[in-house]
């Protein structure tokens, strides 16, 4: 195992995968490959465990798959073209999907359709890696110029892949395992070791790691030795044409809120993970101490449940019965962007109590609706919220202090609308069309490095 992690001969074993593993490839035919320094033509995009088509907020759906498709249409606009290989989870997928001009979806079978857990999609990354190869397969040689795997699954397809074609592979991690275990909820289950061991390999095997921020670039240097030739940053983006700053009275309406509403809301997939249940815990003695908020407290939780959280879906509700405030909480399924963005702009402030976010885009995507944000201090979000401007940054999950955290922004109507003005200045540096541009020149820079 330990071979593929070494850096030197790596190249040399690619040539050798390519003549001896499978049979000899025919000649290139026109037009060649890039030369250094340029970008690629078309990359193969890999998402095995969730489809950029499904509806974030629930099941394994979530902030990977806005980044996916936000992240390949901007791409398509700067001429790259993008092709996305997932599962097939229905018989009724097709097998290729236009998600914008100059994005394909390419469903690959592999295992059953249904009732198959992201825990048991190791077993048949070898059936989801031969679809992806034979895709190529039919095309002539040198189709694909890079691939860009994301999340753990899909590095361990696009590993052998990148090998295989001779070409980069460029891989983002969006959560990592040892990360995760080191900051795990109450009762949540800690990542197994197969899954340290495969995002190890992955490391190693990449030619450039793509971190949302610094700090997870150092998380990636100190838990899995990676290089810092192998590592760039390029924070997220968010969509500024769907979230922006409107009518706060006008969503209020829309969603059915009271216009005097205070309204705490939680946004994303209920699990462990995301931690709605400090929320719940924070409210309950936030009213504990100032009972006269219950008349005009609201608390929706807008999502559905996702990892370890489908084993109990129904225990937030308990939750929230036993804490007594069963009468101030509003549980809604996912939504699509357009009415996420109408909540957005209906909250007082967004809560985002995560154990941890490799970056936290509904902390950006609410903070672009002009409404602050009161996140927890992991991860990502320090740098995706600025504390004490566009919202507030609470160390730790001790209840007592997220209530303490939530009170000023339910007791000072004035707050939210100065905060509010201060995130959407703040989220607007933050396009998709700025992070597509850093994300090609990593592919630009990877491509000169193998050719080199």
């Amino acid at each position: 195992m330990t071979q593929h992690l070494v850096r030197t001969p790596r190249r040399e074993s690619r040539r050798a995968a390519a003549a001896t593993a499978l049979p000899a490839a025919p000649a290139p035919l026109s037009p060649p490959p890039p030369g250094p320094g340029r970008r690629p033509r078309r990359i193969a995009m890999l998402s095995v465990h969730t489809s950029p088509l499904h509806q974030p907020g629930t099941g394994d759906a979530g902030g990977m798959n806005v980044y996916i498709v936000e992240l390949a249409k901007r791409l398509a606009d700067l001429d790259i073209e993008v092709e996305v290989f997932t599962r097939a989870v229905s018989s009724d997928d097709a097998p290729t999907v236009e998600l914008a001009p100059g994005v394909l979806v390419r469903h690959v079978t592999a295992g059953p359709y249904e009732g198959l857990l992201k825990e048991d999609l190791p077993a048949q990354l070898c059936a989801f890696t031969h679809g992806v190869l034979r895709t190529e397969a039919g095309h002539r040689p040198g189709y694909y110029d890079l691939v860009h795997s994301h999340y753990w699954l899909s590095g361990q397809v696009g590993w052998l892949a990148a090998e295989r074609w001779g070409v980069p592979l460029v891989h983002t991690m969006h959560t990592m395992a040892k990360v995760k275990n080191a900051a795990l909820a109450e009762g949540d289950t800690p990542e197994p070791a197969a899954r340290v061991i495969g995002e190890t390999q992955v490391v190693g095997a990449a030619d450039r790691l793509i971190a949302n921020t610094a700090e997870e670039a150092a998380e990636l240097a100190h838990h899995y030795a990676a290089r810092p030739d192998q590592l760039a940053v390029v924070h997220p983006g968010v969509n500024l044409d769907v979230f922006r700053p409107d009518s706060r009275a006008a969503a209020r309406a829309r969603l059915g809120l009271p216009q005097d509403a205070a309204v705490l809301l939680f946004a994303g997939r209920i699990q462990p993970l995301k931690a709605p249940d400090v929320l719940l815990k924070a409210v309950a003695r936030l009213l504990d101490r100032h009972p006269g908020l219950r008349e005009r407290l609201v608390v929706p939780i807008v999502g559905g449940p996702s990892g370890t959280g489908l084993a109990r879906p129904e225990s937030l509700h308990k939750l929230a019965a036993q804490l007594g405030i069963g009468d101030v909480v509003r549980f809604h399924p996912p939504v699509d962007q357009r009415s996420l963005a109408d909540w957005y702009r209906a909250a007082t402030a967004l809560v985002m109590p995560s154990h941890s976010e490799s970056f936290g885009l509904v902390a950006l995507e609410a903070q672009a609706c002009g409404t602050p944000v009161v996140a927890a201090a992991v991860g990502g979000l320090p740098v995706a919220v600025r504390d004490g401007r566009t919202g507030t940054l609470v160390p730790g999950h001790d209840p007592d202090a997220w209530a303490r955290a939530l009170h000023p922004y339910v007791a000072d109507p004035a707050l939210t609308p100065v905060r509010g003005a201060a995130a959407a200045a703040h989220a607007a540096a933050f396009g998709w069309l700025t992070a597509a541009g850093a994300t090609a020149e990593v592919y630009r820079g990877a491509m000169a490095a193998i050719r080199a």
